[in-house]
């Protein structure tokens, strides 16, 4: 218990209560970095956070789980102590916990809806990493070094203590759950308190399902296969090879280097997709279409939004469905999903336009050049924080 502790809390509008949770966390830990992540707050909570002495990250409005991801990477070594901004109550026996993710569960319930959420997020972490849990959704929990290199970057929104626990469960570390008398402030069975919940159970069930890591080192939903689901059974089976992709992918990038590395995702891509095309079309041309269009847009998505703006601006021309694209591209614009290997499934652009892409792209960088052209990088970075 030698090292380091780092306190995170992800706050939004919380300026009320946020001036009495961290002088409170300051006086149990004086040793202890206080580090409140302003997760896009419209009211004064940054500036009284600040004034009571935590160090603030002002950040655009994400979701708790990004807001604890960049809290953990602006932490210095060492253990961390997770604390809601509304909390009241003494963290002392949590952060002296007996595992190496210690989670609080409340002597007391307050407030509250029918328990929907609670029990699919501990029938989640039963099925997934094999733990029972009493309180799933606690953002009361401290971390060990180990637990902290296993769980972050945390999933987004508030799926991030589900997922937690199920990463820890399965890199074999203890987690214990500690009773202790905390208070919250409870949302109750009204509107707000639904919407609220529904969030929670939203974000619960993406953070179960496949993530990947994007270029700021968000963990995020993959959510490139409702794609694939809402375009036929060709189109899915392109979307499943680039989830193999999404979660087994080595280091190697490019054509020649995936062939160089042998058998790896890439490769599986790269003769997979192609046969797709050509049972689905029976045609070589339908074979070489459906191929590259998927290494196009596949070289397009290194940047939020930047994939889908570009196969919604080729939909237009050749009127291909728009409607999936447009209800994932405010998620993807705003990092709060990725579209994935698996969302690379446009197969309605020219073969010629498509080959000089693919071409372009072995030689230089698609997106460094769409950065360095005025025009394109303007739209490329419109509706991004």
């Amino acid at each position: 218990m030698d090292e380091p502790l780092t306190i995170l809390v992800a706050a939004r509008d919380e300026e009320v209560t946020i001036g009495r949770t961290v002088p409170t966390l300051r006086a149990a830990f004086p040793d202890a970095e206080v580090i409140v992540a302003d997760d896009g707050s419209r009211d004064r909570t940054a500036a009284v956070a600040e004034a009571t002495g935590a160090i603030v990250l002002r950040l655009p409005r994400r979701g708790k789980g990004q807001a604890l991801s960049a809290a953990e990477r602006a932490a210095p070594p060492g253990r961390l102590l997770l604390c809601d901004a509304d909390l009241e109550g003494d963290l002392t026996s949590l952060a002296d916990g007996p595992g190496d993710v210690t989670v609080a569960a409340f002597a007391e319930r307050s407030g509250g809806g029918f328990g929907i959420a609670k029990r699919v997020a501990r029938d989640l972490i039963g099925l997934l990493g094999g733990v029972e849990t009493r309180e799933p959704l606690s953002g009361q929990r401290s971390l060990s070094p180990a637990a902290r290199a296993a769980c972050f970057p945390v999933a987004a929104g508030f799926g991030c203590e589900v997922r937690m626990t199920i990463d820890a469960a399965r890199a074999g570390l203890d987690v214990h759950e500690v009773e202790l008398p905390l208070r919250h402030r409870p949302t109750g069975r009204d509107a707000r308190g639904f919407l609220h919940r529904a969030c929670q159970l939203r974000d619960v069930l993406y953070g179960c399902g496949p993530l990947a890591v994007n270029f700021r080192g968000l963990r995020l939903p993959l959510v490139g296969w409702k794609a694939g689901l809402a375009n036929g059974p060709a189109v899915a089976a392109i979307a499943a090879l680039g989830l193999a992709d999404d979660l087994w992918s080595g280091p190697e990038r490019g054509f020649r280097g995936h062939v160089r590395g042998g058998l790896t995702t890439g490769v599986l891509k790269l003769v997979g997709i192609p046969l797709v095309g050509l049972f689905a079309t029976r045609r070589v041309s339908g074979a070489l279409l459906v191929g590259l269009a998927a290494n196009a847009l596949n070289q397009l998505d290194t940047r939020p939004g930047r994939a889908l703006k570009a196969y919604l601006c080729a939909a237009l021309v050749v009127d291909a469905p728009v409607a999936i694209a447009v209800l994932l591209l405010p998620y993807d614009l705003r990092e709060m999903a990725m579209l994935g290997d698996t969302g690379s499934n446009a197969r309605w652009v020219a073969i010629g336009a498509l080959a000089g892409l693919t071409l372009l792209g072995e030689r230089t960088s698609i997106g460094a050049w769409i950065e360095r052209t005025p025009g394109l990088a303007w739209i490329d970075r419109l509706g991004r924080a």
